[in-house]
């Protein structure tokens, strides 16, 4: 299977890693590769995370990672991450392409 991540997906992870750079470099670096590494799980084991909770029934899946949500949709052989973010808060339908 082939992981990949959409340009909103990167520019997620641009977005936290320049805030949580801000207070500790070093932690936003670590805390990307987190979700990179946690992700590379899903080429192997696609269906690993659980169905979305706020959009039941449909294709949309997620990994968590710390107090983050990965957010990735399975289709034949590709994997593609959608979004992350803060697990605190639900997915906006605006996010889903």
């Amino acid at each position: 299977m082939k992981l990949v991540w959409t340009q909103q997906a990167f520019d997620r992870l641009v977005e936290i890693e320049d805030f949580v750079g801000l207070d500790d470099p070093h932690a936003a670096v670590a805390l990307i590769d987190g979700f990179i590494d946690r992700a590379m799980v899903l080429e192997n084991f696609p269906r690993i995370g659980r169905q979305l909770p706020e959009a039941p029934g449909s294709d949309l899946r997620e990994l968590i990672e710390g107090k983050y949500r990965i957010v990735y949709r399975v289709s034949g052989d590709l994997i593609e991450v959608l979004t992350v973010f803060e697990g605190h808060r639900l997915l906006r339908p605006e996010e889903i392409k």
